[in-house]
Order: structure tokens, then C-alpha cells, then sequence
């Protein structure tokens, strides 16, 4: 299993306080990495530093300041002097509005985080990473099918897949690889309200063939994949894991 040795490696997981981005961040240092955990949250970024020990650290940052994320690549390459693996994990949801009552600044929120913020911390962040190194871009099934009442995160999650691959190109070159991770529907704190939903929850459970949302966890060993060796001859692709959502 050595391919999937992450040993020595640098990685940084924004939105690693919780859900995801924490299942992600402690997947990466099981297969031994050092992982820098930002967040706009030093409280929950600090649980999960607590987890994961003495190979976490964290920078607080907002991935849609442009000003945050070059503090953010400084403060890493000050500390640690190179980067190997970036996880653009942060996120926000969508808001479940037909778009006639999506407002602009609705619209502005999800573009700012889920698309922008992914930019901003591939220029910066990821143009620090060394050959070799991996970018991992958070996608979602709504960047592959649509979604009711999801307008503007089908919209960011479209224009995370086709940055992706963009992006996998001009940098083939480089060494670097750049791939989406395409989460379905994950049981954490954000989306335990609509599993348990009385009326929501059961219409969700049985759009996926496997009968259940997926864990945290699940995601961060489909990322130390993505992260390492494992998938050195993959790059500017999308890895869906979804139970099988996007089958039907």
C-alpha cells in the first residue's frame, strides 16, 4: 500500500473545522502527512487539530479574501517551505429557493466561496505547489446533474468541474495534478437536519441506490487516493462517490 503512503507530504484542507473538510484533513494524516487546517473558525479548526495531534497546525483564513489567501500560502511556505497537497474544500450550501426568490446577494455568497475562493487558493496555493504534488478541487453531484431548488451551487460546482479541468491542463506541464472530488449527499452536521427531516429525509434516502448518505470519512480516504501516488496517471477528472446517485 505504499502508493497511498502520504509520509512527509505538506497538505493544506481549507474548511477543515468540520463535516468534510475534517474527515478529509484526518484521512490525510492517517497516511502520514502533515496537514495545515484553515478555516475562517479558529474554534472548530482547534477540534480538529485536537484530533489529529501534533501533524496539525492552523492558519485562520477566508478563502474568498484574496488578501487571506496569500497570508494563508505565506504563512505555509514560511512554515514549512513548500506545499504538496491542496484540498479546496470550503464550501457553503445551497439555499433550497426557487431562483424567482434567490437574491442576488444569495447568488454572490455561493459564487464567492464555492467558485471564487476555489480560484483564489489554485493561483496562490496551488501555484506553490511542487511537481508531483496533487490539488484536490471539492466538486459535488450538482456539478454533474441538477438540483430543484439549487440554482447558484449547481452553478459553482459546474464552474469548479470545468476549472478543474482547465486547470489540469496548463499545469500537466508543471507536474501537478489537478482533480475534482464529487461528494453525494454526506451525513455531518450541515445535512443531519435533512436526513432526520420527516418529510425531506426519506425522498433523499431513496434517490440513493445504497440506501444511505455517505460519512465523512468515506470522502477522506477517497481523497488520500486522490493525494497520493495511487492516482499519479490522473489528472483533470471528476471522482464522483455518491451511492450511486448519479447512476440513475
Amino acid at each position: 500500500m505504499s502508493d497511498f503512503d502520504l509520509s512527509g507530504k505538506i497538505c493544506v484542507v481549507t474548511g477543515a473545522g468540520r463535516g468534510i473538510g475534517r474527515g478529509i484533513a484526518e484521512a490525510l494524516a492517517r497516511a502520514g502527512a502533515t496537514v495545515v487546517l484553515t478555516g475562517r473558525t479558529a474554534a472548530t479548526l482547534a477540534d480538529t487539530e485536537s484530533a489529529i495531534g501534533a501533524t496539525a497546525s492552523i492558519v485562520v483564513a477566508d478563502v474568498a479574501s484574496e488578501p487571506d489567501v496569500v497570508a494563508l500560502r505565506d504563512a505555509v511556505l514560511a512554515r514549512h517551505g513548500r506545499i504538496d497537497v491542496l484540498v479546496n474544500n470550503a464550501g457553503i450550501n445551497p439555499v433550497w429557493r426557487g431562483i424567482e426568490k434567490i437574491s442576488l446577494a444569495d447568488w454572490q455568497a455561493i459564487i464567492d466561496i464555492n467558485l471564487t475562493g476555489t480560484f483564489l487558493c489554485c493561483k496562490y496555493l496551488g501555484g506553490a505547489v511542487g511537481q508531483g504534488g496533487s490539488v484536490i478541487n471539492m466538486s459535488s453531484v450538482a456539478g454533474h446533474v441538477g438540483l430543484t431548488r439549487s440554482v447558484p451551487y449547481c452553478a459553482s460546482k459546474g464552474g469548479v468541474e470545468m476549472l478543474t479541468k482547465a486547470l489540469a491542463l496548463d499545469w500537466a506541464k508543471r507536474g501537478v495534478r489537478v482533480n475534482c472530488l464529487a461528494p453525494g449527499y454526506v451525513d455531518t452536521d450541515l445535512t443531519h437536519g435533512l436526513l432526520a427531516h420527516e418529510v425531506h429525509g426519506k425522498p433523499f434516502l431513496d434517490h440513493v441506490p445504497m440506501g444511505r448518505f455517505g460519512t465523512a470519512r468515506e470522502m477522506g480516504n477517497a481523497a488520500v487516493f486522490l493525494a497520493s501516488d495511487a492516482s499519479a496517471y490522473m489528472t483533470g477528472q471528476s471522482l464522483v462517490v455518491d451511492g450511486g446517485w448519479t447512476a440513475d
